[in-house]
């Protein structure tokens, strides 16, 4: 295996976990990527998709906001998904502004697919790594994750 550090620009030195990361999240989406064209689906739209596997007929904000993708993106992704036939979108009863996304049977039954495609996924992730490399770096991978998101939080607090 290459040093990480040879690999890393000298521009990057300063920033190796971060660069690590980029390259980490590149190859794990390239990957994840092919294996969505083989289903037909872009990028994202198996998370639409899961968030309605568990919980049919949300509403557009919802799937939003548990994604953690931007409004147009949404949209856009929910618009392919239903010229695929994936799913439809209709005004709620309750607020007709509100659309209510639901899962047609042609997107139900691409559970199977996207759960396979995820632990297939999962395993070339982890072919190398230990179960304990595996719960430590899910760990760290998280603390980095919110330490992104609360980037406006005072530097030092650890928690």
């Amino acid at each position: 295996m290459t040093d990480p550090a040879a690999r890393t620009p000298s521009t990057a030195r300063d920033g190796r976990l971060s660069y690590a990361v980029f390259q980490l999240a590149r190859a794990h989406r390239g990957y994840a990527s092919a294996m969505l064209r083989d289903m037909q689906l872009h990028p994202g739209q198996e998370l639409l998709l899961m968030q309605l596997f568990d919980r049919d007929g949300q509403s557009q904000s919802e799937l939003l906001e548990s994604v953690g993708l931007d409004h147009s993106t949404v949209s856009k992704s929910l618009r392919r998904m239903q010229d695929a036939g994936l799913v439809t979108r209709e005004p709620a009863e309750h607020d007709r502004r509100a659309m209510v996304v639901r899962l047609t049977d042609k997107g139900r039954a691409m559970r199977q697919p996207i759960a396979a495609m995820w632990q297939t996924l999962e395993e070339y992730s982890v072919m190398d790594l230990t179960p304990d490399e595996i719960e430590a770096f899910t760990a760290i991978a998280f603390k980095i994750e919110q330490a992104v998101k609360n980037r406006d939080r005072p530097r030092g607090d650890g928690n």
